[in-house]
């Protein structure tokens, strides 16, 4: 990486309702090539941040981003923090705070997911390892969900969290978030709090904020994200997301704090 001029050394940013859309459209491929081209110029004169991720996707998924976007430079979080990808030397980290009777408790909620959810055409996100993430077709089938499985995790001593998205359910171990992703990739890095941004849209990335010190959000956040963001951009999704970064590139903006 070149010398650093910029005010900010890493963005990071979630992928769905960010980078990505929340439904199953395709990427705006023009505006990932702007964002590749961004993270080459951050590596390459240092005057700009680098962007990666912080998602819930799985890592495959996650890495794929990495590289499209070009970010050769810093770990990406997956999985809603149970890995690390380093694309420095192309390794896989998973926390190391993830036991083997978690992923037991895994996979015998898997079981019983398969046995009582998936005959009655709920669908797993597949490619995770540590986590479970649940959609059905009709979104309000899964929020009368979300109390019964919370109640029949805790019941059988499984120890997640159970949260929503737009149009999933997440079952994450207890301990293990995109607030523990983010220190870890912080250490490995050796990346501080005061330059590095990040960027969000739902209430799940609001623990990025606890550890960066600019959060910002496209508009289609949430309003429990906007009410807290430093900045709302004016645009949605990627767009939104190129416009922060050109705001949080700028040398004025970056001298006087915004």
């Amino acid at each position: 990486m070149g010398p650093t001029r910029r005010r900010f050394d890493v963005v990071i940013s979630d992928i769905d309702g960010c980078l990505a859309p929340e439904s199953a459209r395709p990427f705006d491929t023009a505006a990932m090539a702007r964002l590749a081209d961004h993270n080459r110029r951050a590596v390459r004169e240092g005057d700009v941040p680098v962007l990666t991720v912080c998602s819930g996707r799985p890592q495959p998924f996650a890495e794929a981003v990495c590289r499209i976007t070009h970010n050769d430079w810093v770990p990406c979080i997956a999985e809603n923090g149970v890995w690390l990808y380093d694309p420095r030397d192309g390794t896989y980290h998973r926390d190391p705070a993830i036991t083997g009777d978690d992923l037991r408790a895994v996979a015998e909620a898997m079981a019983w997911v398969e046995r009582e959810l998936i005959p009655q055409g709920f669908v797993v996100q597949p490619g995770k390892s540590a986590s479970i993430s649940l959609f059905h077709p009709d979104t309000a089938r899964l929020r009368v969900l979300m109390p019964r499985l919370d109640e029949h995790f805790r019941a059988s001593g499984w120890p997640f969290r159970v949260s929503m998205t737009v149009a999933w359910i997440n079952c994450d171990l207890d301990h293990v978030s995109k607030a523990t992703g983010v220190r870890r990739l912080m250490e490995r890095a050796r990346l501080s709090r005061e330059r590095a941004a990040g960027i969000g849209d739902m209430p799940s990335d609001l623990v990025m904020r606890e550890h960066v010190s600019f959060f910002a959000c496209p508009a289609n956040a949430v309003e429990e994200v906007r009410r807290v963001a430093d900045y709302i951009s004016p645009h949605e999704e990627i767009a939104g997301v190129l416009d922060i970064l050109d705001r949080l590139s700028d040398p004025a903006r970056a001298r006087t704090g915004w």
